[in-house]
């Protein structure tokens, strides 16, 4: 099974790569994992940000691979436990599809974006930086491994 990453924001700090490599390297050779970066819209004191949304929108529909079942991480989605995940990992792999997963930038995903994803799924209702939903991200989907191999990390 594959999963992709697809993220807003390119250039992220050393800790966030380090954050996010450690835990891509542990996860299973069934589950694989890959980022796909977009570079974030230019903003500015007088730009349009509906219009540096929609860019970035456009970005990520275009990257969204053919066949793929599209989960959108947003605040106002439905959050699952980390069992919860664990469930939905081991239905992802037994439907046979690849899945992509979208971070939107610093404002959200554009509605469009939202709109194709048939899950949307909440970290948090926080709001959280996106350089940290990546690692918080990667980490659960480990995480929701290790439960499904009755590995004692998750205990």
């Amino acid at each position: 099974m594959k999963i992709r990453i697809i993220a807003v924001g390119t250039k992220m700090p050393d800790w966030v790569e380090a954050g996010y490599a450690e835990y891509a390297k542990r996860m299973p050779r069934d589950v694989t994992v890959e980022m796909v970066e977009l570079p974030l819209a230019q903003r500015t004191k007088s730009s349009d940000l509906a219009r540096a949304m929609e860019k970035e929108g456009e970005a990520i529909i275009a990257a969204i691979g053919k066949g793929e079942q599209v989960i959108a991480l947003e605040v106002k989605g439905k959050a699952w436990s980390t069992e919860q995940l664990a469930d939905n990992l081991a239905n992802w792999k037994m439907s046979g599809s690849n899945y992509c997963l979208l971070i939107g930038g610093p404002d959200g995903l554009a509605p469009e974006c939202s709109a194709m994803a048939s899950v949307k799924w909440s970290l948090s209702p926080l709001t959280l930086p996106h350089p940290l939903v990546r690692i918080l991200v990667i980490e659960q989907l480990y995480r929701a491994c290790t439960i499904l191999q009755n590995h004692p990390y998750h205990k």
